[in-house]
This record gives C-alpha cells, sequence and structure tokens, in this order.
C-alpha cells in the first residue's frame, strides 16, 4: 500500500536511484527538500541542470571542471613532471585530503575488467598515452585499487609506459592500521610484506 501521493513516491524514487541511497535515506531527504522554501528548491533544480550541462572532463588530466583545465592541472606550483595515475575523481579527492601529494593527476574513469567487458579501450589510457608523448614525464604512479581489476589495470599501465623510458611506480598496499593479521588475506600480507619500509 502506497503511503503517499505518486508525486512523492516518485521523488522517494529517484533519490533512492542514487548510489549509496537506500529507501529510509531516499524518505528522509524526500521529507526535507518538500520542507525547503521554493526559492531553495529551485536553486537546487537549477545547480543540478547546471551542472550537468557544464561539468565536462579536463583536457589534460580527465578530471571533472567545468573550465578547460581543473584548478590543479592550472596550478604552476604542483609538480607537472610526476602524474598520479587513479581510477576515479574521488580517488583523486581521497589522495588531495592528505595535503602531501604535490603532483599531478590522470583519472581513467574505470578500471580494466574483461568479465565486465571493459578493455583498455574503454578507460582514459589514450588520453595518458598522449600527455606522455607531449610532456617532461620523470614518474608515473599507478593508484588504482588494490582489487583484481586495479591489478590488471596497473600491469598494463606499466606495459605500455616503460618502453618510453619513464620510472613507473604502484603504491604500497598492505595491512591496514588497526587491522589484525588473522584476519587479512593472503595477497594482502604479501603486499604489505613486499612494501616494507627501513625504521
Amino acid at each position: 500500500m502506497d503511503l503517499y501521493s505518486g508525486q512523492f513516491n516518485k521523488l522517494i524514487e529517484e533519490l533512492a536511484a542514487l548510489p549509496g541511497i537506500g529507501t529510509k535515506s531516499a524518505q528522509r531527504l524526500a521529507f526535507y527538500i518538500i520542507g525547503m522554501s521554493d526559492a531553495r528548491v529551485k536553486r537546487l533544480s537549477d545547480t543540478l541542470i547546471a551542472a550537468k550541462a557544464n561539468v565536462h572532463y579536463c583536457s589534460e588530466c580527465q578530471n571533472l571542471t567545468d573550465t578547460e583545465m581543473c584548478p590543479i592541472c592550472r596550478n604552476e606550483r604542483r609538480d607537472h613532471s610526476t602524474i598520479m595515475v587513479v581510477e576515479t575523481p574521488q580517488d583523486l579527492a581521497a589522495y588531495e585530503k592528505t595535503g602531501k601529494y604535490e603532483g599531478v593527476y590522470h583519472v581513467l574513469h574505470g578500471a580494466i575488467s574483461p568479465m565486465l567487458g571493459i578493455g583498455p579501450g574503454d578507460i582514459r589510457l589514450k588520453e595518458l598515452m598522449q600527455r606522455l608523448e607531449k610532456e617532461e614525464i620523470r614518474e608515473v604512479i599507478i593508484a588504482t585499487n588494490s582489487s583484481l581489476e586495479g591489478e590488471t589495470t596497473a600491469m598494463y599501465v606499466s606495459r605500455l609506459i616503460k618502453p618510453l623510458g619513464i620510472r613507473v611506480t604502484r603504491i604500497a598496499s598492505g595491512v591496514p592500521v588497526g587491522g589484525d593479521l588473522e584476519n587479512i588475506d593472503e595477497i594482502t600480507l604479501l603486499r604489505a610484506l613486499e612494501g616494507r619500509t627501513e625504521l
């Protein structure tokens, strides 16, 4: 039995279709939106429409931006000779939050996954290779996830870049802080052992 009118149910359905939003969260958001002033709802809807119309890929790194180049690529104080390759803009944001990385990025917008039918041509590899040919790059840091797809992508990218004479590194991965060794899988433990540092 429907508790609400068709329009309200439709709003809940649309919100629940967003990633990470369950039915209860969608209901809370719907109640909040309905309680907002007309001006605030219009500002929200106008912002959504404008973002959809104007946000696109940075011409340099493929991050999301509403200008030709994103603020990171435009920043002359960044080290443009070091590129960190990430899978998504969210991964880029996570590294930026550390405040420690001073190079630039390249966003692949995915990872190679033969099981899902995603090949090298389906992610932004061509754009990365074009960058490497026209810029003076010293190092490419591959920061894809530690998943099977991320590892496959890292190996593929590494094989493409090494013949260019550019240093290729992979982020270390292993035991998370606060993790119990007995609960960690063998591959993660092996990566932690291989990525060990001197104390």
